[in-house]
């Protein structure tokens, strides 16, 4: 029987890749951008970091796949009427097992918070939030549509930083549901076609 071996070395770079997005990912997350190292993403995912450099060409090249993959299929993989809920229960979820599997748990937009302060992670976080405030967009038939859905989204943010980043007082202590409520409550008043709770 012969081994294909180019099969193989194509088998084992999808799953090197993947193994530094995942750990970069959880990394982002906890640390932010600057604070994260090659080292730790690479000692992370049990590779050598000489790998990281061949795959991605830098830590900014990573972090943009990262934040832009994740953001990117959170919106392809959630309708637009669930997506202000579904981030906002992603920024409320204190540990990943929180918001339940890694898979379910969308972390775009709390790598950006933790990481905005770099050049290179505000640049993508822009681009991200863009994305984001697009589908919200979709949720108005509004003339101003474009600032309502930043407006949502400014909120959404500032929710994540003071529960997520900041981590104090009665938002970081609030149960998830109680804060999804109020907040799609509010927001039903500036994107009309966000589904009324059950």
């Amino acid at each position: 029987m012969t081994v294909d071996r180019t099969t193989d070395r194509r088998r084992g770079a999808v799953a090197t890749r993947q193994a530094l997005m995942s750990a970069a990912s959880a990394l982002f997350a906890e640390r932010g951008y600057e604070r994260t190292t090659v080292r730790d993403i690479a000692a992370r995912a049990r590779v050598n970091q000489a790998l990281l450099f061949r795959y991605f060409g830098s830590k900014q090249a990573l972090f943009e796949q990262v934040v832009a993959g994740e953001g990117r299929r959170h919106l392809r993989r959630t309708p637009a009427e669930d997506v202000l809920e579904s981030a906002l229960r992603g920024l409320l979820a204190q540990e990943a097992g929180d918001a339940g599997d890694e898979e379910r748990r969308h972390r775009a937009l709390d790598i950006f918070l933790r990481s905005a302060a770099g050049g290179e992670a505000a640049r993508v976080g822009r681009l991200l939030t863009e994305d984001y405030a697009d589908v919200l967009a979709t949720l108005t038939d509004a003339d101003d549509a474009a600032l309502r859905a930043e407006l949502v989204l400014a909120w959404l943010l500032g929710i994540g930083l003071s529960g997520r980043v900041v981590g104090r007082g009665a938002l970081a202590d609030a149960d998830p549901d109680r804060v999804c409520a109020l907040v799609l409550e509010c927001a039903r008043t500036v994107l009309e076609k966000l589904p009324a709770q059950p």
